[in-house]
């Protein structure tokens, strides 16, 4: 299954945290970086697999609670020996 992209606003308000924490989050290897040149803003998109989903209110979708800070991706696996 491709990832399903998304906009860092969308990032923002999927995990409930500000801009700087998942451009932070991205620096520290905890998400990754997907480029799109097609945008003029910020060509950076998201994978939506890796960000934390906040709690929010089912009615009025106020934030509840952020989502969690997400590990460090693994990105090269030990061998095993």
């Amino acid at each position: 299954m491709p990832p399903q992209l998304v906009t860092e606003d969308l990032a923002v308000y999927w995990t409930g945290r500000p801009a700087n924490t998942i451009r932070r989050w991205a620096a520290e290897g905890r998400l990754t970086r997907h480029g799109d040149r097609a945008r003029r803003r910020n060509g950076v998109l998201y994978d939506l697999a890796e960000l934390p989903e906040a709690r929010r209110d089912p009615d009025t979708r106020e934030l509840l609670e952020p989502g969690p800070t997400p590990p460090i991706i693994d990105s090269a696996p030990l061998l095993a020996a």
